[in-house]
């Protein structure tokens, strides 16, 4: 059976979130979109037209809360640039009404620190490199859809160079 359906600030846009069956593993309730909604499936594909790889597990992030950039139909902000936040970015976010730093424990989003790594809104991204604050971007973890806002020459001049460095995880306090 289905969970109450409820609204979560999905940092872009409201975006409808389903409270899923219990974990398998951990018994626990989670919070997340069904499946069903994801429409994006496996065989996504980044901006080097390569299989999409995992852009960020802790904090889990993408639209779809697995981790991946990944994109589809309900996704209104297109989530779809893998970026490693700075504090700049960050502070220019909230400065747009965006606030990436403050936890939201109902959702157990832990807040986004300098060196983590989040699916952004394309557009927000955009936005950002106008102005100027625009974070480093894992090519790898950027789905392909973002070309459609921002072109290829402008994400690799923020290219993350160092292996790995794309999977950064939040740091506990």
């Amino acid at each position: 059976t289905r969970g109450p359906l409820c609204v979560v600030v999905c940092r872009c846009v409201l975006q409808p979130y389903q409270l899923a069956d219990s974990h398998p593993r951990s018994g626990k309730e989670r919070i997340g979109r069904s499946s069903r909604m994801q429409g994006a499936g496996n065989a996504a594909t980044n901006v080097l037209g390569k299989p999409l790889k995992l852009c960020c597990s802790a904090p889990v992030t993408g639209f779809y809360r697995d981790g991946y950039c990944k994109t589809g139909p309900m996704d209104y902000g297109k989530h779809t640039v893998c970026a490693k936040v700075t504090e700049e970015f960050l502070l220019f976010s909230r400065s747009k009404g965006n606030d990436l730093m403050s936890p939201v424990p109902a959702y157990n989003f832990p807040g986004l620190r300098d060196g983590d790594c989040w699916c952004l809104c394309v557009s927000r991204w955009k936005e950002a490199y106008e102005a100027g604050v625009a974070p480093p971007v894992n090519l790898e973890a950027t789905h392909r859809n973002a070309l459609e806002t921002v072109s290829m020459d402008i994400l690799q001049q923020f290219a993350i160079q160092e292996p790995g460095e794309g999977h950064q995880t939040h740091q506990s306090l």
